[in-house]
């Protein structure tokens, strides 16, 4: 298998047979063998019902139903896991993003690079500059604090080498920072400008919670990409910046009981201090269990985080 095309989707019942069709056209006229690979997340408008009638009309159509909504994160990575290719495409079934913009993906994979990003440069074309702020400074906090430079996180739009593909271990809402979770088992990551187009109908699925979600997975992605064997070196800096503290404190606290003769008993300065070393010796006790358990459990359960319900 050349191509496996990935497209998780949840409550996409009208867009499904233009996307499959336009699909079809493009990779038809790439002349490389494909699969098409719906991961249904739970949907409820109907849209198990019309992959069924798709997936009956064309061999090149399979289909995962996941048991419950589990997030765009889990389908994909059911996605992953399950396809056969040797490059995996993946975009979002809503219809935004461009089929036709899946050869220029593949050419740029070609060129040595082993994940290729889309950048929908007309997202925000024509919007004021509050609109598309948010999206400037989420990209470039992401890109920042990861260290992997993109323009456009939030674009399923993307190329993989398939042993890539299923080899990412994704959870939470950990989707969007894919190419951050990518460049550290070492990929070489491209960018390319895709179209975006207004979805054909439907409901977004996105809203406000996700600011704070996106936070605390950027959190654990810069935790996990650069601490995760080595937690000590976060808990332990903290244990001892604020055990230090506590000791100083405590030092010049003896002073002025020992030395200047004042009283300490009604100061709540000397809870204080105690309580900075205290905290300063818990944070270096963490740090150290950290380090056991990543020796003997980092990336060993492999538990999955999708329940397949059926497939066909």
């Amino acid at each position: 298998m050349d191509v496996s095309v990935v497209v998780p989707l949840y409550n996409e019942r009208d867009n499904l047979a233009p996307l499959r069709a336009e699909i079809s056209r493009v990779m038809a006229g790439l002349g490389r063998s494909y699969e098409l690979l719906f991961v249904d997340d739970g949907s409820t408008d109907g849209s198990l019902e019309e992959l069924r009638r798709i997936a009956a009309a064309d061999s090149h159509v399979r289909v995962i139903r996941l048991a419950r909504n589990s997030g765009q994160t889990a389908a994909l990575a059911c996605g992953f896991a399950h396809s056969r290719g040797e490059v995996v495409v993946a975009l979002d079934g809503d219809g935004e993003n461009d089929p036709a913009d899946i050869p220029r993906l593949l050419d740029r994979l070609g060129n040595g690079y082993d994940l290729v990003s889309g950048w929908r440069t007309d997202r925000w074309k024509g919007s004021a500059l509050s609109r598309r702020l948010p999206s400037i400074a989420a990209n470039s906090l992401i890109s920042r604090i990861t260290g992997v430079r993109l323009h456009d996180y939030g674009c399923t739009l993307k190329a993989y080498r398939g042993d890539l593909a299923r080899g990412l271990r994704l959870y939470g809402e950990m989707h969007r920072f894919v190419p951050a979770i990518a460049a550290e088992q070492g990929a070489r990551i491209a960018e390319v400008e895709v179209n975006f187009r207004p979805r054909r109908s439907g409901t977004s699925k996105y809203g406000p919670g996700r600011i704070l979600r996106t936070l605390l997975d950027l959190v654990t992605v810069k935790f996990l990409s650069g601490y995760s064997t080595r937690p000590i070196q976060v808990f332990g800096t903290i244990g001892f910046v604020l055990g230090a503290l506590g000791s100083l404190w405590t030092a010049c606290l003896v002073f002025e009981k020992i030395v200047l003769g004042r009283n300490l008993g009604d100061r709540p300065a000397l809870l204080l201090a105690v309580l900075l070393v205290v905290v300063g010796v818990q944070f270096v006790s963490i740090g150290l269990l950290g380090e056991m358990l990543a020796r003997t459990y980092h990336e060993s359960q492999g538990k999955q985080i999708y329940v397949i319900k059926e497939e066909f």
